[in-house]
């Protein structure tokens, strides 16, 4: 045992003019005359080496390294060390060697091995089934050498434990080596050696214990400590399985800053599993979910949960009309801003609109409106609101030829093929806790005109009455996305749900096209809650500048498999797999 003491002098000098402390002003003098340097002011009192321990000051300290490994390890397998429950040193020495310097190490082992086995043999001893396997393992590690496809390196792993008293260390030190052990890693005290030990753990960079193992790059890039972030909450659905540390991703969109999602994915990479297995599960809850289902892919789980399923087509007896206004909670400004929104409407029917077109359009809803008797005044709003055919008389009245032109645009959904979609009052009210609207059987220019109907209508609904939550999911959101206009009332749609206790799920197979707009992007930054499941290599540079991805990251969502992905909730994310039961697969399905 050995003592370093470094005894602390005192001053009994006092000096009352400057006021300045005795101890600071002795340094001060010892500093001046080059009898004191700044390690000796951080220095600790006194160091006591023991055989199995350091003590320094009041701090008890244990140096542990590592001498046997098991044969296969798994990315982040040293994850239960890293979050292990107390503050723990932990240092990694890693050293490149020649490869070819290991391979003729390999050669004369292979050979020491080959003929231990021979021997045994021809003894006609039974082979020791140790020497088989650490053969096989070392032929496989030098053909891999050989072709280039590995590197070999030599890596020295340290613990030391600091502790308060010495029952403490001497606890903690047995519940490391258990934890070490359960990954079949061996550990060892460095007896007479703990001044080197906490050495090798500090952040000087040197290695005086100089305990290593040979390892091959392989192994070695599963040793680094990436240890990933909790989603496990104590409220809120399943989502999924943390694929990195096993745990349950547990989650409330609702307790983020806002309940928006967006769920970005190829076809065929499980986004419509996933999505009616949250609806499942958010229905368990109590949340009231409705789905604008543009492939009638929902169709079935509205039928088999009791849901609501409400077809658009020409022939269908369900009707929306665009005109409708709140008449329950009326606003102030509620035919202003209904009059502008129906201008968006419009330019997603008509197409673009020169600057007098857009004027004109602008007179003939607010005649519209009047020819109905509706106007600023409140009582008006109880009038029957007007129907698309109503404006198409008033553009047609107008009897100027850009009026013509606009008419001749909205002629199709009047009198045309699609005159019994969009030309009719409103029949039905949603009443159900689960409601999907179908556009599947309307053509495809005609979808992005429903989707934005069925989404106004809904935002008028969410305005009545008391807020709760819902959920509003939109599939195949590009389809609103490559209009200017719809996209735009999309994105303001997502950022004005919050203050109703909406949350909305945008998702959309079409990632390029999404993240080209800026409505795209706005939506995903107004999203605290995103989902990216397998990806193309045509759209995975774009989502990685937009997520900031890491190039692990990119080759996990490149190679990964039906329903998996990556998961962020707030500043937190992790890589994660879906799961559902038996009994959830067959009411999905």
């Amino acid at each position: 045992m050995g003592f370093f003491n470094k005894k602390k002098k005192q001053d009994s000098k006092k000096t009352s003019a400057t006021r300045v402390p005795t101890g600071v002003k002795k340094v001060s003098e010892m500093l001046a005359k080059g009898n004191l340097n700044i390690s000796d002011i951080v220095a600790p009192s006194y160091i006591e080496v023991d055989f199995n321990h350091l003590k320094i000051d009041n701090k008890y300290y244990r140096t542990l390294f590592v001498v046997g490994y098991p044969r296969y390890v798994s990315a982040n397998w040293l994850y239960s060390l890293i979050t292990f429950d107390h503050a723990l040193n932990v240092s990694m020495f890693i050293y490149p060697t020649e490869s070819k310097e290991v391979l003729q190490e390999l050669k004369r082992k292979i050979a020491e091995m080959e003929a231990t086995i021979q021997t045994d043999i021809k003894a006609g001893k039974v082979v020791d089934p140790t020497v088989q396997v650490a053969l096989d393992d070392a032929m496989a590690l030098q053909a891999e050498l050989a072709k280039g496809a590995e590197r070999f390196f030599q890596f020295g792993l340290y613990i030391t434990i600091p502790a308060d008293s010495l029952e403490e260390l001497d606890t903690i030190t047995k519940q490391i080596d258990s934890t070490l052990s359960s990954l079949l890693i061996i550990s060892k005290q460095a007896t007479l050696e703990q001044e080197e030990g906490f050495k090798s753990t500090l952040p000087m960079f040197t290695d005086k214990l100089s305990v290593w193992r040979n390892m091959d790059s392989t192994s070695l890039a599963m040793t680094f400590p990436f240890s990933t972030a909790s989603l496990t909450r104590n409220e809120g659905i399943l989502y999924g399985l943390n694929e990195h540390d096993g745990s349950l991703i547990i989650f409330d969109r609702f307790t983020l800053e806002n309940a928006n999602s967006v769920i970005l994915g190829k076809s065929g990479g499980g986004k419509s599993f996933m999505v009616k297995l949250e609806a499942l599960r958010l229905l368990m809850m109590g949340t009231e979910v409705i789905i604008i289902d543009p492939e009638n892919e929902y169709e079935a789980l509205a039928n088999n949960l009791g849901g609501e399923f409400i077809n658009f087509s020409a022939s269908a007896e369900f009707k929306l009309n665009p005109f409708d206004l709140n008449v329950e909670e009326i606003e102030p400004d509620e035919l202003s801003n209904k009059i502008l929104d129906l201008h968006s409407l419009m330019k997603v029917i008509m197409g673009d609109l020169t600057p007098s077109q857009d004027a004109l359009l602008d007179r003939a809803l607010v005649l519209t409106y009047r020819d109905k008797g509706i106007t600023q005044d409140l009582e008006t709003f109880k009038n029957e609101p007007p129907l698309l055919e109503d404006l198409y008389k008033i553009l047609i009245g107008m009897e100027t030829v850009e009026a013509k032109e606009l008419a001749d645009r909205l002629e199709k959904f009047v009198r045309g093929s699609a005159s019994g979609i969009f030309n009719s009052q409103s029949n039905f009210d949603i009443k159900n806790q689960l409601t999907v609207f179908g556009i599947r059987d309307l053509e495809e220019n005609l979808r992005p005109v429903a989707m934005y109907i069925v989404l106004d209508y809904i935002w008028h609904l969410i305005r009545r009455g008391e807020p709760h939550k819902r959920v509003l999911v939109v599939d195949e959101a590009w389809y609103l996305i490559k209009n200017k206009d719809s996209g735009a009332y999309l994105h303001n749609f997502a950022k004005r749900a919050r203050k109703y206790k909406l949350g909305m799920t945008t998702i959309t197979q079409d990632v390029e096209d999404f993240l080209a707009t800026d409505e795209g992007k706005a939506i995903i930054t107004n999203s605290s809650l995103q989902i990216i499941l397998k990806q193309s290599t045509a759209a995975i540079e774009k989502i990685s500048k937009v997520f900031y991805l890491t190039g692990g990251e990119k080759h996990f969502l490149l190679s990964t498999g039906v329903g998996e992905g990556l998961f962020f909730a707030g500043q937190s994310h992790v890589g994660f797999q879906v799961i559902a039961s038996e009994e959830e697969k067959r009411t999905i399905e």
